[in-house]
Order: structure tokens, then sequence, then C-alpha cells
């Protein structure tokens, strides 16, 4: 994971719209680490670069040592022919800030190869 980080916070009270992100619900970090407020969440970018072959499917999830402080990755797939640096979503589920690393294996990535096109 690189040390560029999205950190939500509810200081403006503004709505989380997928389609539709408001610059105001979130602060711009970089650093070895960063501390994610409790109930919520932080965006990190990764280091490697994908390029998913037509055959391939990936699901990406988090590991165990982050998820057993509260620090869960979501579970997302990467499609055939995608390509790109992947968007990581922390989401802190306890009542105390949690601390994740930059430059460390925060989630791991399982290939599937297609049986048929």
């Amino acid at each position: 994971m690189a040390d560029e980080f999205k950190v939500f916070t509810n200081v403006f009270n503004t709505v989380v719209d997928p389609k539709n992100f408001d610059r105001k619900s979130f602060v711009d970090l970089q650093g070895d680490v960063c501390i994610v407020p409790p109930n919520s969440f932080a965006l990190a970018r990764s280091i490697e670069y994908f390029r998913i072959p037509r055959d391939i499917l990936t699901i990406c999830f988090g590991k165990s040592t982050y998820a057993r402080c509260g620090s869960i990755v979501n579970l997302t797939p990467f499609e055939p022919e995608w390509e790109g640096h992947v968007t990581l979503e922390f989401s802190n589920t306890t009542q105390l800030p949690a601390k994740i690393y930059a430059n460390e294996g925060l989630a791991q990535v399982l290939f599937f190869r297609a049986a048929s096109l």
C-alpha cells in the first residue's frame, strides 16, 4: 500500500455519495502510518499496478493481522481486462482509533483462471 490516504471525516456533515464525492467528506494524508478514526474508514492506493488478463478474475481481501484489530478491507473483485492501481478501503469497525501502515501488505489477491471464455 502506498503512503497516500483519504480519511473520511464528519466535520462538515456531508453525505458520502459514491457517484459524486464531496471533497469536504475526507482529508488527504501522506505518511508511513494512517490513523483511521473510530467507526470510519480510509482509502489507500496499492503500490502494485495490475493488468488483469481476459481469462482471469481476482478477489482482493484483507489480511487477518488487521482484521483481528477491527480494520477490515472491503472484499473487491478485479474484473477481467481491468488495469490500474487498486483503491483499497479500510473500515475501522472499533470504538478506538486504528493504525494502518504504508508500504506493508495489508491485503492479498487470489487469481482464478476461467475454464473457457
